[in-house]
């Protein structure tokens, strides 16, 4: 099979390609490319990447796409491979984009690595840079080609390809770096976080012909009634427990910019589905235009959103709400009396009358649960009651993580005390949003874990006596670079802290 792979000329590539697209072009339809590359000439040689593709290719055709599966390409024919996407996708479509090989960051860029990209040592990036394909350029097309939804998927973070012993590499360890600066209707989701390396097998016995991340993805795109999102969850949530269990670090991770919800398997069956008719595959392959939607008013787009923020004695929630209020009041659930809010010393100069008090407080012990939340309009007309779900364990957590990303400057602290101190008290104080803490010591690749104390939701920012708070380094440490793995998953930038 490996012969017959390394046989697979560029002409071949484009011919299946234009054979598989021969079909005339109908509006909002599903495309899909799906690329494999094993057979590296000059770079290591990888086992799986093919039949990840293939896997990949069966599996989006049984989602009702239209399917071209490349395996092998080498920079021409994977610039001729993309052209051959390019003329496939038009406005209104979604289109499917699946990469199992070598990918490599570059100064913060991705790049996918067709079978003939060179050898290459440090100071040499301008080689593999030419040699390859930016993945940014990618979405670029889709988005010029005015496709309604872009979904990319990079099965590409493997060890560094151009490491070799007795030279300097031409970067780290691997991995691809975060794409967080996604344009409107692109999902991107990547086998692993950010300087982490995927795993095609669980051991030597482990005899699945598929990668760890494509095993695993492949089957959860198939489970119907769940949207990408949700996939991508429990894609991330199985890899993650399986990597553990060979004491290994693997979390996928995925940015989401999509307006809407997206279901590749058919959307969540309510109560009143039964009655409708079940559709053909193909009439589900677009997503349905957004002016279809009927919206509740209790969910509609001027509906108040809360935002939750823990201390010491509870929980503070301020509602947002777009229309000017004469008064505010709420309960919680669905039964008892509402409670006004009461008024601020403010005048409201859309109303010229005092603003009602926009917030509440909740104790400590509040149990999850839904808080109904009405308000009097400038008509004397009372609007809701609003439902707005509360969460405390959620609540808490994206909390904490919020106040983490905005004090990123403050993770760390130097001190010099008998000795090198580095307190990492702030790290300490918000643990409940983290997972796990990984720190490098005069390195750029966080490789150790720091220890925080468990989370308590009863008192989730104190800091009780006998905490570890600091570490003593060696007085000609120079700098500590931070890498956080949130509650959800999701990967921090990695911070370098220098002295």
């Amino acid at each position: 099979m490996t012969r017959w792979l390394s046989r697979l000329t560029s002409a071949t590539a484009i011919v299946a390609a234009v054979l598989v697209w021969a079909a005339p072009a109908v509006a909002q339809k599903r495309v899909a490319l799906v690329i494999g590359n094993n057979d590296y000439r000059n770079v290591p040689k990888l086992q799986k990447a093919v039949n990840d593709a293939r896997t990949m290719g069966d599996t989006l055709k049984q989602l009702g796409f239209s399917v071209m599966v490349a395996e092998n390409l080498n920079r021409q024919a994977f610039s001729e491979t993309l052209l051959a996407f390019d003329r496939a996708v038009g406005p209104g479509d979604t289109a499917f984009f699946f990469y199992a090989g070598h990918g490599f960051e570059i100064a913060g860029q991705n790049f996918l690595l067709p079978t003939d990209v060179p050898a290459a040592t440090e100071g040499q990036e301008e080689l593999v840079r030419d040699a390859s394909v930016l993945a940014d350029r990618v979405i670029e097309r889709m988005q010029n080609k005015k496709v309604r939804t872009a979904i990319l998927v990079f099965d590409a973070c493997r060890n560094n390809p151009f490491e070799r012993s007795g030279t300097r590499a031409v970067a780290g360890g691997g991995g691809l770096a975060p794409m967080t600066q996604l344009p409107e209707g692109v999902f991107s989701v990547f086998s692993a976080g950010p300087r982490q390396t995927a795993l095609d097998r669980l051991s030597n016995d482990d005899a699945n012909p598929n990668s760890v991340f494509t095993r695993t993805f492949a089957k959860e795109l198939l489970q119907p009634g769940e949207n990408l999102v949700q996939v991508a969850q429990r894609t991330r949530r199985l890899v993650s427990e399986m990597a553990e269990t060979v004491k290994h670090k693997q979390i996928p991770v995925y940015f989401d910019q999509m307006v809407d919800d997206v279901f590749l398997n058919g959307a969540t069956k309510g109560p009143t589905d039964a009655a409708k008719p079940a559709a053909p595959p193909q009439q589900v392959a677009a997503l349905p235009p957004v002016s279809v939607l009927k919206v509740p008013k209790e969910d509609s787009i001027n509906a108040p959103i809360a935002s939750f923020s823990r201390h010491n004695g509870g929980w503070t929630v301020v509602f947002s709400i777009a229309d000017p209020t004469l008064g505010i009041s709420w309960r919680m659930g669905d039964a008892g009396d509402y409670r006004e809010t009461g008024f601020i010393d403010t005048l409201d100069p859309r109303t010229r009358k005092r603003m009602p008090n926009p917030s509440i407080e909740l104790p400590a012990d509040v149990q999850a649960g839904t808080i109904q939340l009405r308000y009097v309009d400038t008509q004397g007309e009372m609007q809701g009651p609003f439902p707005i779900k509360f969460d405390p364990e959620a609540a808490l957590i994206r909390d904490q993580r919020k106040i983490l990303d905005m004090t990123a400057t403050s993770w760390l602290s130097y001190r010099e005390f008998n000795g090198l101190l580095v307190y990492y008290t702030h790290l300490v104080s918000y643990r409940c949003a983290i997972r796990e803490a990984r720190i490098g010591i005069d390195s750029a690749v966080p490789d150790k874990v720091l220890k925080l104390p468990p989370c308590d939701p009863r008192d989730p920012t104190a800091i009780s006596a006998g905490m570890p708070l600091y570490m003593k380094l060696a007085p000609n440490t120079q700098s500590i670079s931070v890498e956080l793995t949130y509650r959800d998953g999701s990967v921090s930038e990695i911070k370098t802290f220098r002295r």
